[in-house]
C-alpha cells in the first residue's frame, strides 16, 4: 500500500456528478455504481471495481483484530496499519482505476450490498471481505448462491475492491 495513504475518498462527489443507473460503469469514478449506503461520515455512493484483483489469502492465522461488518475502509486501514501481512487487503488498497487510488477491501456488509444490487457484476465465486470472524477465520460472500459464511484465512479467494464517495 502507498505509505501514509488515506484509504477512501473523504472529499465528496465531483461537482455536479450524477451517478449512472445501479450496475452501470460510472465514467471517471473507477468502476460500477453500486448504490448508496450510510457511513459515519454520511451517505456515500459505492463504486465497485469493474474487475477482480486476483486470488489472495486473507492473512496469517492467529491475527485477532476487531473488524467491522459494515465499514471495509476502516477494516482495510486496520489490516494494513497493524502489519498483519494481509495480501487480500493490500491488493485491494493498491488498486487504481480512472486515477482513483482510494479503493479498499469491502466489509461483509458491503459485499452483501453488492450481491443484492449488482450480483451480475461479480463472478459466480467466493469473495473475501475485510470482516474477521475470529483469529483464524474471516467472512466471505458466495456470489453463486448468496451465502455469507466464514473460513480459514489461509485460503485464497477472489478480491473485488470498492471505494466510496461522500454525497
Amino acid at each position: 500500500m502507498r505509505p501514509n495513504a488515506d484509504v477512501g475518498d473523504r472529499t465528496g462527489s465531483p461537482a455536479g456528478a450524477v451517478p449512472p443507473a445501479i450496475g452501470a460503469y460510472w465514467p471517471g469514478q473507477g468502476g460500477i455504481y453500486g448504490g448508496i449506503r450510510e457511513y459515519p461520515e454520511g451517505i456515500c455512493y459505492l463504486v465497485f471495481a469493474a474487475e477482480d484483483v486476483g486470488r489472495h489469502a486473507w492473512s496469517k492465522t492467529g491475527l485477532d483484530l476487531v473488524t467491522s461488518r459494515t465499514d471495509g475502509r476502516a477494516n482495510t486501514i486496520a489490516l494494513i496499519s497493524h502489519g498483519s501481512q494481509s495480501p487480500v487487503a493490500e491488493a485491494a488498497a493498491n488498486y487504481m482505476a480512472d486515477g482513483h487510488q482510494d479503493f479498499y477491501l469491502p466489509s461483509i456488509g458491503e459485499l452483501h450490498h453488492a450481491w443484492l444490487y449488482i450480483p451480475d457484476s461479480f463472478g459466480q465465486e467466493l469473495y473475501w471481505s475485510s470482516s474477521q470472524r475470529s483469529a483464524d477465520c474471516a467472512y466471505f460472500m458466495d456470489f453463486a448462491v448468496g451465502w455469507l459464511s466464514y473460513y480459514g484465512k489461509y485460503i485464497e479467494r477472489l478480491a473485488r475492491p470498492v471505494r466510496r464517495i461522500l454525497q
